[in-house]
């Protein structure tokens, strides 16, 4: 019998050690409890990455699935780590291809019968090959809507990973929210060029701060360290950073994966393609995402246009705009 072993840290839930002979389709296996692995390029304490952990934590806690993961798993070790879990049995492998894109759609025509639910800024491929993106733009917009009023300077900083589609929306949906509420606002936007360097993030804000921002969007973990340093607010994301920041962070747009990865679980249950962009499931009607934010931390009013523009979104009344392009 095979163990679900990949990388630095595993994690299981119930019986995840399975057998080749377990590799059947998906339709076969409709009543069982899906074996779920996730690769995560970064350590799971990454932002991004903890939502997915997460979100398949809680399913193992709740009896929906079993689930091993790996972390911190290079570009040049990812198909392998797929082949691996494939190899061992999973029924769903949830990841990022970013950096593997046409190496992970190879692993996936190799494994016809396994389905890979993959981070992606390209399209679904195959039957079996899923993607989703990271959309809590519409969080970052209201976010945006509660910051414009709070600063002084009128300098908005926001510090990102990459400049991947994502990412340029995430940044460019906080944008538009203050330009709402502020048509006169300053944006100082920076990229670190990695997925994980609190450090550099940190360096990014300071940098930001001493240009003149008053207030940090912090598109990336480290940045609400540069506002609290200097004693400045700042907002988190996709994951809350108030307990964290008590006195720096006043509103988080958050990120939640369990909606995508239940379209997912279903597909798979009921012997569907998995071959779709499941990114959908992360606008806030499906409850994808939303903002948290400290009530005492933020003016009355703020709060009460930003809610009232929260509601338009969720009855489906107002869009938040889209924009993938490379924000300046």
């Amino acid at each position: 019998m095979a163990n679900f072993v990949v990388g630095r840290r595993q994690f299981l839930m119930g019986s995840a050690a399975v057998g080749a002979e377990l590799v059947l389709p998906a339709r076969l296996r409709a009543q069982e409890v899906l074996k779920v692995a996730g690769i995560h390029a970064s350590p799971v304490e990454n932002a991004w990455n903890s939502r997915l952990h997460k979100a398949m934590l809680d399913a193992a806690e709740e009896g929906v699935i079993e689930y091993v993961f790996s972390e911190g798993v290079s570009a040049t070790d990812y198909p392998r780590a797929m082949r691996e879990y494939a190899d061992q049995g999973a029924d769903l492998i949830v990841g990022e291809a970013y950096a593997v894109e046409r190496e992970a759609r190879k692993v996936a025509q190799d494994y016809p019968d396994t389905a890979f639910l993959m981070g992606s800024s390209g399209d679904p491929s195959d039957a079996n090959f899923g993607t989703f993106g990271t959309w809590n733009h519409e969080a970052a917009y209201l976010a945006g809507m509660l910051a414009g009023p709070m600063s002084e300077s009128g300098v908005f900083g926001s510090v990102g990973a990459i400049p991947i589609p994502e990412v340029n929306m995430l940044i460019n949906g906080f944008r538009e929210g203050v330009n709402a509420v502020r048509p006169d606002a300053q944006h100082l936007i920076g990229f670190i060029g990695t997925f994980f360097d609190p450090p550099k993030a940190r360096e990014a804000g300071l940098a930001q701060i001493d240009a003149g921002a008053d207030i940090l969007f912090g598109e990336r973990i480290g940045t609400a360290d540069a506002a609290k340093e200097r004693g400045i607010k700042a907002i988190g994301s996709l994951i809350d950073y108030s307990e964290r920041y008590p006195d720096t962070v006043f509103a988080n747009a958050m990120w939640y994966f369990r909606p995508i990865l239940n379209a997912a679980m279903d597909d798979v249950k009921a012997g569907n393609p998995v071959g779709k962009n499941y990114t959908p499931f992360s606008l806030m009607v499906h409850g994808g995402n939303d903002i948290t934010f400290v009530e005492d931390m933020v003016p009355a009013d703020a709060v009460a246009a930003m809610e009232e523009r929260r509601a338009a979104i969720k009855a489906g009344e107002f869009e938040v705009p889209i924009d993938f392009s490379e924000p300046t």
